[in-house]
Parts: structure tokens; sequence; C-alpha cells
């Protein structure tokens, strides 16, 4: 086991992301035996989850004469166009069946405000709310994160900078993620961002062996 004072985070690991879901990412359930090896290793496991209205900001479809992939303004905040996912106690927004997680593995829930997305796991994307992944962290004394999931370049990168920001040591299991962009410059561009805040990009086996 793990120190109690560290923890792994598992971002949106969820249905809608995986191959055939609704924002399908290329061999995003590849991370799902990576989940599974490491989950029993850590007394703390903890989960994020999009789980978004119907009528969500990041929808391309709440915005007419604008496609998935458009970029529009959400009040102050650059919106990147989505389709439809991950929407509130559908089936794309459960977890992945085949992700082993125990039933005292704390969730939390993101991009539940309809007028603004939320890509970390502790903030939505104009910083003004948190999840309050902060403070369950501070009440439960730990202060070393490992995060994995998806996706490498949007919720794990945003998840790990504010977890770097917030003064946490903060590393990122690379073999535990999959991109939504498969371009390697945008690959390498979203680690070098992380890196630059101070989170330390790893494959798992060089820490747990």
């Amino acid at each position: 086991m793990k120190s109690k004072h560290e923890a792994l985070i598992l971002v949106d690991i969820q249905n809608d992301f995986l191959p055939g879901g609704a924002l399908a990412i290329t061999r995003g359930d590849e991370v799902i035996p990576v989940a599974n090896r490491w989950v029993p290793e850590f007394d703390n496991v903890i989960t994020t989850q999009d789980w978004h209205p119907p009528n969500h900001a990041s929808f391309a479809s709440n915005h007419r004469g604008h496609r998935i992939g458009d970029v529009v303004k959400v009040g102050d905040i650059d919106q990147v166009l989505w389709p439809d996912h991950c929407v509130q106690f559908s089936e794309g927004a459960a977890f992945a069946d085949a992700l082993e997680i125990r039933c005292d593995v704390a969730i939390f829930r993101k991009g539940t405000d309809p007028t603004m997305d939320s890509y970390s796991g502790f903030f939505d994307n104009g910083h003004k709310h948190a999840t309050g992944l902060h403070d369950y962290l501070h009440e439960h004394q730990i202060n070393r994160l490992f995060i994995m999931g998806l996706a490498t370049d949007y919720c794990v990168k945003y998840t790990a900078l504010d977890a770097a920001m917030l003064n946490f040591e903060t590393s990122v299991l690379i073999d535990g993620c999959r991109s939504v962009s498969q371009s390697s410059e945008d690959l390498q561009e979203a680690i070098e961002e992380m890196q630059a805040a101070g989170v330390e990009i790893i494959h798992s086996d060089e820490i747990f062996g």
C-alpha cells in the first residue's frame, strides 16, 4: 500500500470517453487495465466524473449555427464545443464497466454548472467554483497525488496543473492516460506545460516496480 498521505486520482474513465462513446478517445479503454493494476496499491483512491446537464454550454447542440470543434466565448472563457456527452444519469456518464473501483472510492463530479465547463477535478474553467476535492484532500492530510485517466491534453492536464498550483506533489502516470488529439506535437505541448508547472511525468512502473 502507498502511504496514507498519497492518493490515486482517476480522471473521467467514463463510457462516453471510451471507443464507441459520444466523445470517444482513441484507445481510451487502454487506461482501464492500468487503473485496475494500481487501485489496490492505494488506501486513497479518488475519481472525477464529468456530470453535465443537458443544456450544458460546452455542447455544440446548444449553440445555433455552430459545430463540434468550434471555439466560442462563454462569458470571458474560450470554450471548445463538444458533442453531447456525460449527461447526468445517462449510461455515457457512468464509469466504465471494466473499471474495478472499490465502494469506498471518493467521487467528485464536475461540469455540473450549465454555464461553465470544468476540465479540472478541482475547479471550473473560470476558477470561480470548487468541486470540493481540495478540501477533501486537506481533511485527509493527503499531500502527494498520482493522476491518470482521460484525457492527457484536457482533464488530466488541468487537474494536474491545479494540483501543482495548490502545492500538492503531483505526478501524472503517462502510461495510464490517452489524449483527445492524436497529434504528437499536441501531446508533447501538454506534457511540457505540466512539467513547466512542476508536475512530474512518469511511467507507473518507474515508481511501483
